[in-house]
């Protein structure tokens, strides 16, 4: 006897049916940004990105993430009773100390995927990835630097880059849209980052925690959570990632976005909300690559634009 749908699959299906049915007209109205690099999803660099005055950073392709990501990749997910719970992200994140999963993958028995991944990343300070964070989401040739492989598109809900203020505050209480592949799957997410001290996280002066709210673009349905914390270590700093996804919720959706990303060519079918360990594994050598990859010249690209 096959089982009818859970409240949980009806609930996101009429999220996502009620957006496009508010984007959809929208999306025809919803004129191009004036300004950055338009409002298309694209591969690689154009030879507009080249005259870019961040060019010399544009890598061909992503640079391989370390060993120990790729072989726990290639190997088994974590067992389901060994995943911990998200209500030990604070402590697991402690300004001291380590887990006992530092870079693995898995699913818990009540569906919650989870991820982890530690980068060691000569040279780079937590200021660097705080003024990162701030910084990359105006254009989509920002954003490709980190992951030029993967990453396709990039928009501010409010660009604070020319603000005089902290580079934190340029990105907490902002959310960033951006289109990117994970493994094969391209997702349209919206992240709304949040106060990590006011989350419960113990965050000293010489490290960041990196805290956001991760969504769909389009339907006003989030998917998880996502954690980075960059603390000191001998020559750098090592970047601690954590995702816990499958943990659903409900925002308002910032209905221009919804319709930029529509016209860009959508897919709202309700099972890409379902995450499961295929997508855990596959955004642990994302998150492995990506985070490699930009600490190889994050303290030059900072000292060079950290004033613009």
């Amino acid at each position: 006897m096959s089982r009818g749908p859970t409240r949980r699959r009806i609930l996101i299906g009429a999220a996502a049916a009620a957006t496009v049915a508010v984007v959809g007209p929208a999306a025809k109205a919803v004129a191009a940004p004036a300004t950055g690099s338009g409002d298309e999803r694209y591969q690689g660099y154009r030879d507009a990105d080249r005259e870019l005055p961040y060019a010399r950073y544009m890598a061909q392709r992503t640079t391989p993430a370390p060993a120990v990501v790729t072989d726990t990749y290639a190997g088994p997910a974590l067992a389901p009773d060994s995943v911990p719970g998200f209500d030990s992200i604070t402590t697991d994140l402690a300004p001291t100390g380590y887990s006992t999963i530092e870079t693995g993958y898995g699913r818990r028995a009540d569906g919650v995927t989870f991820v982890a991944v530690r980068t060691v990343m000569p040279r780079v300070t937590a200021a660097m990835w705080d003024w990162w964070f701030g910084w990359h989401s105006t254009e989509a040739a920002r954003y490709k630097l980190w992951h030029p492989d993967a990453h396709l598109y990039a928009a501010l809900a409010e660009d604070r880059t020319a603000l005089d203020v902290p580079d934190k505050a340029k990105y907490v209480g902002n959310t960033t849209f951006v289109d990117e592949y994970v493994g094969p799957k391209l997702q349209q997410l919206g992240i709304a980052f949040r106060d990590p001290i006011a989350h419960g996280f113990d965050v000293p002066a010489d490290q960041t925690i990196v805290f956001g709210r991760v969504g769909s673009s389009i339907a006003p349905v989030d998917l998880g959570w996502l954690a980075h914390q960059v603390r000191p270590v001998d020559g750098g700093a090592e970047m601690r990632s954590r995702f816990y996804l499958n943990l659903r919720g409900l925002h308002i959706p910032d209905v221009q976005q919804a319709a930029r990303a529509v016209r860009r060519g959508a897919s709202v079918d309700p099972t890409d909300f379902v995450l499961g360990i295929d997508l855990a594994r596959d955004l642990m050598l994302h998150c492995g690559q990506e985070m490699n990859h930009l600490a190889g010249f994050l303290p030059e690209l900072y000292e060079e634009f950290r004033g613009q």
